[in-house]
C-alpha cells in the first residue's frame, strides 16, 4: 500500500487505515460479536499496511478500546494506534429507542482520567494519537485542549487532534498546542467539510482523517432497502437510510458502480480512492470486521482514479436526507 504520513510532521502510515467502532459498538447489535475474528482482522490491516487503528473509548463502552489491545498484544509497534476521549454513555438505554445516550464531556479533569484508563484498556504506556472526540459546548475548548496536552507532556499521547471540529476551533485549540488531525464524516456523500476544514488542513499540514468514507456501507451497494439494515442497527435511525430517501439515493450508487466497472476495480476501492485524492494528508479509516471488506478497502492504497472519473465522482448530487 502507498504510504502517507500523519501529518506534515506525523508518523509514516498507510493511505488507509481501520476504523474499529463497529466490532462493538452502534452496528448491526443484535448479532453476536466474533472477537477473535476482530482480532484477526486488525492484524491483517497491519499486514496490508492499513496501520492506523482507530478506537474510542466511548465505543462499547470501553470494549473497543480492550477488544484493540488484545489485537495488539505482541504487534504495537507496527501500529500508529489512536483513541478519542470526551463522549460518554450517560444512559444505556436513555437514548433513541432503547439505544444508549452519549453526552459530552470535556472537562479537564474528565481527560486527565480517560487517557490513564485507554491506556490500561489498550495495554500500552502511549498512544500516537489521542483526539478529542467532540468539542464540548459548555467548556471552552481552550481547556479541554490543556488537558490533551498534558497527556503529550506526560508521554502519554505522542500527538493529539479532534473531531468533528470548526476552523475557529481548530484555530483556538492551535492557540495552546498544535494538533495533529483532525477526524470528520467524509465521503462521495457527505462533503461538507471541503468547503473550510479541509483546505485549512490542507494549509496547515493537519492530517485530516475521514470516518465513514464507505457512506456507512451504502456507497458500496450493500442495502437497497431500508428492510436490508439489519435490526437495532444506528442507521436505521437516520435520514439518508429512510426508505424514500434511500430509493433516490440509489442513482448514487449506480453511478459508483459504473466507474468501478469502467476501471476494473470495486465501488469501495471507487470510493475510498476519490477520498484519499482529496489530499497528502487525508487517510480514510472504513470500518469493517470481515476479512474480505478489509482486503477490499486496503486494495484502494493502490488505486489512482484517473482525472475523468474524479470529475465524474466531483459531480455526483447531493444525497436525499441529512446526516443525522
Amino acid at each position: 500500500m502507498r504510504t502517507t504520513t500523519l501529518g506534515s510532521n506525523g508518523p509514516e502510515v498507510g493511505v488507509i487505515g481501520l476504523g474499529c467502532m463497529g466490532m462493538t459498538f452502534s452496528y448491526d447489535m443484535k448479532t453476536p460479536r466474533d472477537d477473535d475474528t476482530s482480532i484477526a482482522v486488525i492484524r491483517q490491516a497491519l499486514d496490508l499496511g492499513a496501520t492506523l487503528i482507530d478506537t474510542a473509548d466511548v465505543y462499547g463502552p470501553h470494549t473497543n478500546e480492550e477488544l484493540v489491545g488484545r489485537a495488539l498484544e505482541g504487534h504495537r509497534d507496527r501500529a500508529v494506534l489512536a483513541t478519542k476521549a470526551g463522549l460518554e454513555v450517560a444512559d444505556p438505554t436513555g437514548g433513541p429507542d432503547g439505544s444508549p445516550l452519549i453526552v459530552n464531556n470535556g472537562r479537564p479533569e474528565h481527560v486527565r482520567k480517560a487517557i490513564d484508563e485507554s491506556l490500561r484498556r489498550l495495554g500500552t504506556d502511549h498512544v500516537d494519537l489521542y483526539q478529542l472526540h467532540r468539542v464540548d459546548p459548555e467548556v471552552p475548548v481552550e481547556e479541554t485542549w490543556g488537558a490533551m496536552a498534558e497527556a503529550v507532556e506526560a508521554g502519554k499521547a505522542r500527538r493529539i487532534g479532534l473531531s468533528e471540529a470548526t476552523v475557529d476551533q481548530i484555530k483556538r485549540a492551535q492557540s495552546v498546542h498544535p494538533v495533529a488531525s483532525v477526524q470528520s464524516e467524509f465521503s462521495l456523500w457527505t462533503r461538507d467539510v471541503l468547503a473550510e476544514v479541509l483546505p485549512y488542513c490542507r494549509e496547515q499540514g493537519i492530517a485530516f482523517l475521514p470516518y465513514s468514507p464507505l457512506g456507512r456501507g451504502f456507497l458500496v451497494g450493500r442495502f437497497s432497502s431500508f428492510d436490508d439494515l439489519p435490526e437495532d442497527d444506528f442507521r436505521r435511525r437516520l435520514p439518508r437510510f429512510q426508505q424514500d430517501a434511500l430509493r433516490a439515493n440509489l442513482a448514487i450508487v449506480g453511478r459508483v458502480r459504473e466507474i468501478a466497472e469502467r476501471a476494473g476495480i470495486t465501488p469501495a476501492q471507487v470510493a475510498l480512492a476519490w477520498v484519499v485524492a482529496q489530499g497528502e494528508h487525508v487517510i480514510p479509516i472504513p470500518g469493517t470486521k470481515t476479512p474480505k471488506y478489509l482486503a477490499d478497502n486496503a486494495g484502494a492504497g493502490d488505486v489512482e482514479l484517473s482525472p475523468a472519473d474524479l470529475a465524474d465522482l466531483d459531480a455526483l448530487p447531493a444525497p436525499e436526507g441529512g446526516r443525522y
